[in-house]
């Protein structure tokens, strides 16, 4: 019989024990996946950033990059670290948190990443086995409704929303995007250099089409904006002085007009 603790009703894999527990304080809490890929930071850090300067994140949620989600299965402590994550509201807001435990410390997560390096992926395979794999771990215990793997040397987004329990595969639409309803924002690629980086990366574009755009691009357009307001006030000056040589030319004191 399955049974949950410290949880509201959820539904569970058949047979299987899961509760809610918090982090153990004697739990060593490790990266099961550490990074060997100093891109991969830079793409965690990127996708946080242009929600941040848009002003989309809000106190409630918890954005964070690998970072403990906690579960407890059949009595054994599981921690798994995603590269990014997206939770829509916590209990509580800490200003210093640790780990996660969904149900128990709020919401699930609505969407995890996993950003692929050169190695075998193992940590990626549904084996219901102690100690479980990512993908089984987010599917059938956390149960993430989108569960998101990309591979940035070639660019491809393999995007999973869950569907009766199990993730299907979806395909993107014309643009090369996805629509993540629990955000309200399109996710998808962008090829590009950012902080030393060139290659691909992933992106946030609003309902509207507009990429959300980074710091440095919000600089640029901040600055192309006072060139063109400057631009606009220098052609209305010259104009204003052309007109007052022709008045002049014709007699006409343009200082004495209504």
């Amino acid at each position: 019989m399955v049974t949950t603790t410290r949880t509201s009703e959820t539904a569970s894999p058949p047979g299987m024990v899961i509760t809610w527990e918090p982090l153990p304080p004697d739990f060593d809490l490790k990266e099961d996946e550490p990074v060997d890929n100093t891109g991969q930071p830079l793409l965690a850090g990127a996708l946080r950033e242009s929600l941040e300067i848009t002003g989309w994140i809000q106190p409630q949620m918890l954005i964070a990059t690998n970072f403990g989600l906690c579960a407890t299965v059949e009595g054994q402590f599981i921690a798994k670290a995603p590269d990014w994550l997206y939770v829509p509201a916590v209990k509580e807001i800490l200003p210093d948190r640790k780990s996660y435990t969904p149900h128990l410390q709020g919401d699930i997560p609505a969407i995890v990443m996993e950003f692929l390096s050169d190695k075998e992926g193992g940590e990626y395979s549904v084996k219901p086995t102690y100690p479980p794999g990512k993908w089984f771990f987010y599917q059938q215990i956390l149960q993430v409704p989108v569960y998101v793997i990309f591979e940035p040397e070639g660019g491809l987004i393999e995007y999973y929303q869950l569907e009766n329990g199990q993730y299907e595969l979806k395909q993107p639409d014309e643009n090369g995007r996805h629509w993540v309803e629990s955000m309200g924002l399109f996710l998808g690629t962008w090829m590009g250099e950012k902080g030393g980086r060139s290659g691909y990366w992933l992106r946030w574009w609003d309902q509207a089409g507009n990429v959300l755009p980074w710091a440095v691009e919000k600089i640029e357009q901040e600055r192309q904006r006072a060139e063109a307001q400057s631009q606009r006030a220098e052609a209305e000056r010259q104009a204003k002085e052309k007109l007052r040589a022709y008045l002049q030319s014709q007699g006409i004191d343009p200082d004495n007009l209504p």
